[in-house]
């Protein structure tokens, strides 16, 4: 990648807190660092994982032999007999190279393991965390499909519901369709099948009272061979006279002016 482009692998971010990136990789992300605010972020909060991980990790203790000659060390400066330059060097070499070995062989590998380890636990949770947002959506779905499917079961178990067919008229786009209605609560179910309509026009269905003017109950412009059917709250107590659907301009009109394609009166 070049100092312009994000990162591809977020992992990079880890390795480059890490310093385990190459000298090209890791010129090419810190320059790229330096004038990408997001990219910082990533990075630190990169650092922030790896210093918990260090903190995380179990203290080494110094081992009996390390601790003795650091104290023969202080005792033979403090009497003056200071050891020899070449004597002091070869017992602090031998000194850290228990470490050295510990901290390659050991430390790094682990923190490795444990970089990766983290990053990929990381990205689990977020695809749990995506896989769970859509089961959640999924299941409110369901549970709302579920409580219209029981409002339309007592709508039409009620007494005082009626259904009403709806007839195509003569010269308009065919289909058919029923109203289940209810005066009292004010309720109405659409169910039906129409031709699609024409680009600029939208299909309105009407609830024609018995006094005043028509009440729009709906707008819908229906896909080919697919049913329509949606439940809508009408002011209650409107006791209608008839039903229509009209076609109408696009996006439907405050009151009918197209003409009649369903109608179902009521007898």
């Amino acid at each position: 990648m070049n100092a312009n482009e994000h990162p591809t692998r977020e992992e990079d971010f880890d390795l480059l807190a890490l310093g385990a990136l190459e000298d090209d990789e890791k010129k090419a992300i810190e320059s790229h660092v330096a004038t990408c605010a997001g990219c910082a972020l990533k990075l630190a909060e990169a650092h922030n994982r790896i210093a918990l991980i260090g903190l995380a990790s179990p203290p080494a203790k110094p081992s009996s032999e390390v601790k003795a000659r650091l104290i023969r060390q202080i005792r033979a400066e403090a009497e003056g007999k200071a050891p020899s330059p070449g004597s002091v060097k070869d017992e602090a070499s031998s000194a850290r190279e228990p470490w050295t070995q510990w901290f390659n062989a050991v430390l790094i590998p682990v923190a490795a393991i444990l970089v990766f380890v983290t990053v990929y636990l990381w990205r689990q949770n977020q695809i749990f965390d995506q896989q769970l947002a859509i089961l959640r959506a999924t299941v409110q779905e369901q549970q709302d499909q579920l409580d219209e499917d029981r409002k339309v079961a007592d709508l039409i178990a009620a007494r005082d519901t009626i259904v009403v067919p709806l007839a195509p008229q003569s010269g308009m786009p065919q289909g058919s369709a029923r109203v289940v209605y209810n005066a009292h609560s004010g309720i109405l179910v659409y169910d039906g099948q129409l031709e699609k309509a024409p680009a600029d026009k939208s299909y309105e269905l009407w609830l024609v009272p018995a006094t005043g003017n028509p009440i729009n109950a709906g707008v819908f412009n229906p896909s080919t061979g697919k049913t329509s059917h949606w439940v809508i709250k009408l002011p209650p107590g409107t006791i209608p006279k008839a039903f229509a659907v009209t076609l109408e301009p696009a996006g439907g009109a405050p009151q009918p002016t197209g003409p009649k394609v369903l109608v179902g009166p009521l007898s």
